[in-house]
């Protein structure tokens, strides 16, 4: 079930009048029910997978708990990790890398037949397989009691609001949430369902309009040079933040209209100074989980900077295999990768470089030359995320600035407002939105500055939320789009 369909549009405002209308001992076990539905109305087969890993990771967890050593609970450590991924690897990484070694011993020209495998990835099986895999890490490692309470468990792994993208919770965040009754607030509520309309807004009138400009570049960019690619690689850049945050507003916003709160998981990322600062602000719950359960795992920076900048590349190759199973995701992480070693071996050199150039002086333009490059950089590696071929990929990162030489102001803007006014609805609107949003993330990236400002009063506030609820009801795309994130 998505979000942004009419099915949820029904079955939320259900579950929250039941939540609040049935005793709390029930509570639990309607939000279980609710979940699995949530979850079966997109494909039953794989509530059976969902629930066989539940049950296993539940009784790991809780055969460790009677355990006293590690050496004693790492036999169950062992079969949850194997189960869940293997599980992983069978559904999403078995034909990539099958298609790999075809093709390796092709080169070799050694004989190789292997079978296919015709799965469909279960949705949302990357994020509550990471989430599993962290709490059962927590328990082996005395970190987190095991939950003895199989439905609370449940619950933990196949919570609607985040079951299918995240945020990637931990079991010490959650668990104690479930063990708590939540009574109806209003103010409670209230924040909650203003944080899902801004999610809304972000999705439908933003992300899924800049689609509309984005996507026939993107599945035929040799049919352009320059200009156009420049143009699309800036539309999704908007549009894969407003898609991912969205939902991740939505779930958030969900989840606390039921009185849980769900980690933050972005935080004005293209604000960051830094590719490193980026990955502090972009997605934090996954982030935080590869620093907390690989990288330190691999040793952190306790070995060396050779052996620190060698895991970090690690990390995020990992990082961009878990997104996909395809060689523009290991490149989209792997550049990643390169972009933090080179900012950790050349960070000496910039700032000598500042301090000759006077930018050491003055902090606010070396912080906005900072945010400026941070932007580029990432901008360019969406490119490997976004595009449907490796070849693809390096057609578009090879042709951006072909052709400018040639290209007078006058055609330059002939040649944005064609490729604009190809969409007249959704370049005027998309532009209007990503205003707003530029307003907003300004407002929570300097609160001080914000602060100068009286609160709006009451009524004018809520002829705001109006509007955007408005906006969104007569701007957006209600076509039932798939968020991007859902694909992993």
């Amino acid at each position: 079930m998505l979000f942004n369909s009419l099915h949820f549009l029904v079955f939320f405002p259900l579950v929250v009048g039941l939540y609040f209308g049935l005793p709390a001992r029930w509570r639990g076990p309607l939000l279980l029910v609710a979940s699995y539905y949530f979850y079966l109305s997109w494909r039953p087969i794989y509530g059976a997978l969902l629930a066989a890993t539940t049950l296993l990771d539940y009784f790991s967890g809780v055969r460790m708990s009677r355990l006293a050593t590690r050496p004693q609970r790492r036999p169950w450590l062992y079969l949850s990790l194997a189960s869940n991924l293997g599980t992983l690897f069978v559904f999403k990484y078995f034909n990539f890398f099958r298609d790999a070694a075809v093709e390796l011993a092709a080169a070799a020209h050694l004989p190789l037949v292997a079978p296919t495998l015709a799965l469909a990835l279960p949705v949302g099986v990357s994020f509550y397989t990471f989430q599993s895999v962290g709490y059962i890490v927590d328990v082996y490692q005395g970190r987190l009691e095991a939950e003895q309470n199989l439905g609370r468990f449940a619950l933990f792994v196949a919570f609607f609001p985040q079951l299918v993208a995240g945020p990637i919770e931990r079991g010490g965040q959650m668990l104690p949430q479930f063990r708590q009754a939540h009574a109806f607030d209003y103010g409670r509520v209230a924040s909650g369902l203003r944080l899902m309309a801004w999610g809304m807004f972000k999705k439908v009138v933003i992300a899924d309009r800049l689609a509309q400009m984005v996507t026939p570049i993107f599945d035929h960019p040799r049919q352009y040079q320059g200009l156009p690619l420049v143009l699309a690689v800036a539309g999704f850049t908007i549009q894969i933040y407003t898609d991912f945050s969205g939902y991740t507003d939505l779930a958030r916003g969900a989840a606390r209209v039921l009185g849980y709160q769900l980690v933050l998981n972005f935080r004005q990322p293209y604000f960051a100074a830094s590719v490193g600062d980026f990955w502090r602000r972009w997605h934090m719950s996954l982030s935080n989980w590869f620093r907390d359960y690989v990288y330190i795992q691999l040793g952190g920076n306790r070995r060396g900077q050779a052996r620190t900048y060698a895991n970090l590349f690690t990390v995020f190759l990992l990082s961009g295999l878990w997104h996909g199973a395809s060689w523009t995701f290991v490149a989209w992480g792997a550049l990643h990768g390169l972009y933090l070693v080179a900012e950790g071996y050349t960070k000496p050199a910039r700032a000598a470089l500042a301090r000759t150039l006077g930018l050491a002086a003055r902090p606010r333009l070396l912080h906005g030359l900072g945010v400026a490059s941070t932007l580029a950089l990432v901008a360019y590696a969406w490119i490997f995320f976004r595009a449907n071929t490796l070849p693809d990929a390096l057609y578009i990162s090879t042709h951006l600035f072909r052709g400018w030489g040639q290209l007078t102001l006058h055609e330059a803007v002939l040649t944005t407002g064609h490729f604009l006014l190809n969409y007249p609805p959704e370049a005027a609107v998309t532009l209007g939105a990503v205003a707003l949003l530029l307003a907003v993330d300004l407002r929570n990236e300097y609160p001080a500055w914000a602060a100068r400002w009286r609160r709006p009063a009451a009524p004018v506030r809520w002829v705001g939320y109006a509007a955007l609820l408005l906006a969104t009801l007569l701007l957006g795309f209600f076509n039932s789009t798939q968020f991007i994130y859902f694909q992993f």
